[in-house]
């Protein structure tokens, strides 16, 4: 039978109408989570046609109730007690945003355990404790969305479960890491030393007073966890991951590296081979035409090698308050659009990828197959041969031998690279080189990616 569209129309209107408000409480306010009630109060009204009904900040939990109070007003419930927002019946979803993995833990497990969902830009916590958080999830039904957690403004979680989840995933590689990559385009444009880098990043707010978790890769390894665990349905490896940070790195290979036509970035990798997954966290060559090369200052990129949508690459905000609220707000849309679905439905969460039973295994770094840069000082300009010749008896496929370009204070250079060979291997031949009277000093030794398809 014939029904008027307006007819049809108006009982749908009265149950969207009815659904309730999806009510958060926030554990922490400051960059991010003062940046999260910007913009869910400024953009409210959108937030809610896109969610299909409202979402209300209802409470906040803050170590400084005055300083909170300055930033959200009278509107939302204020208590110094995490636990309070973790277990109250008027919170349905809890955002926990005050960082750390220990108080952190408890908090979010406790949410679950009260049948909450949650929403973390935490990817420390989830690195070390996501195993249990997504184990507890799964047991009581809830979604745990992180997307805030690994490319702030970059929807890269979305894209690899949704966008690409047609495709068998072979590779994501990244810059993940804002503060790094701002030091790194300083000692490039402005020829700084590592120091006077990370001084200027530090004073810009760019880099923390104790930037520890940032130059030694580790924030970087963190996040690749996630990347890995979504791209290749392993669990989170955090403790398997090779990590190597910048702080040894020296402007004479930034300046060596620009004279072969390449870039250095730190760059988290994640590749499936046959006999397990390389998961690393290092600085290494881009070649400078490459659009990754073109990631500068604190922004961010992952590029995606899938068997079906090929290369596909995303760009964004690595680090502010806004940024990362965007990607906290939009996990909040996802549980609004989801809370009361079947648990297996719960795209943010990891699923089958948190208790994997075929899990992959991590490469060891003997294991990894890549090209790489080596700088060799040496005692003599003729001795360039001789390097190549060392290399070459140890089974090192040699692409391109050339000298540096002379630099005040800095004796003759030999630059190498190599085509691809086994970490192992290379290790064993820079060792019969480091042994060689011709060579002068340490052999700086960096991986090459071409990142192609």
């Amino acid at each position: 039978m014939y029904r008027d569209p307006v007819e049809s129309l108006e009982p749908l209107h009265h149950r969207q109408a009815a659904i309730r408000t999806l009510r958060v409480g926030m554990i922490g306010i400051g960059t991010v989570g003062s940046g999260t009630f910007r913009v869910l109060a400024r953009n409210r009204a959108d937030i809610a046609a896109r969610a299909g009904r409202s979402i209300e900040l209802v409470m906040v939990a803050a170590r400084n109730l005055e300083r909170a109070a300055g930033i959200v007003g009278d509107s939302v419930a204020l208590t110094a007690d995490a636990m309070h927002v973790a277990t109250h019946p008027d919170v349905d979803v809890v955002v926990e945003v005050a960082g750390g993995t220990g108080p952190a833990r408890d908090w979010v497990l406790t949410a679950i355990a009260h049948g909450k969902h949650v929403v973390t830009a935490n990817k420390a916590l989830l690195a070390v404790h996501g195993a249990e958080i997504f184990a507890a999830a799964r047991e009581k039904g809830v979604i745990v969305a992180y997307e805030g957690a690994v490319a702030v403004s970059i929807p890269i979680i979305k894209a690899l479960r949704e966008g690409l989840a047609a495709n068998r995933i072979e590779w994501v590689a990244g810059i993940i890491n804002g503060t790094t990559n701002f030091i790194l385009s300083k000692m490039r444009d402005e020829g700084l030393d590592f120091a006077a880098a990370l001084a200027q990043a530090q004073a810009l707010g760019y880099a923390e007073a104790d930037p520890s978790f940032d130059i030694e890769g580790i924030d970087a390894a963190h996040k690749l966890t996630l990347l890995a665990a979504n791209a290749f349905g392993m669990p989170l490896r955090f403790a398997d991951a090779q990590v190597e940070g910048i702080t040894a790195l020296q402007g004479v290979d930034v300046a060596c590296a620009e004279q072969l036509g390449y870039r250095i970035k730190l760059l988290g990798v994640a590749r499936r081979q046959a006999a397990g997954v390389e998961l690393r966290v290092q600085p290494v060559l881009v070649p400078a035409a490459h659009l990754m090369a073109q990631v500068n200052g604190s922004m961010n990129a992952v590029m995606v090698k899938s068997d079906a949508a090929g290369l596909t690459m995303y760009y964004g905000a690595g680090a502010g308050s806004e940024q990362t609220a965007s990607a906290v707000i939009a996990d909040l849309v996802d549980v609004a659009r989801l809370d009361g679905v079947h648990a297996a439905q719960h795209v943010p969460h990891l699923g089958v990828h948190a208790h994997a039973t075929n899990a992959l295994a991590v490469l060891p770094r003997a294991a990894v197959h890549t090209s790489h840069y080596l700088r060799v000082p040496v005692h003599a300009l003729d001795q360039i041969q001789t390097i190549a010749a060392s290399l070459a008896e140890r089974k090192v496929p040699v692409r391109q031998v050339a000298l540096a370009a002379e630099r005040p204070g800095v004796g003759p250079q030999v630059l190498v690279l190599t085509g691809p060979v086994e970490q192992g291997a290379l290790d064993l031949a820079v060792h019969a080189l480091q042994a060689r009277a011709e060579v002068a000093g340490p052999v700086t030794t960096l991986r090459v990616e071409s990142l192609e398809g």
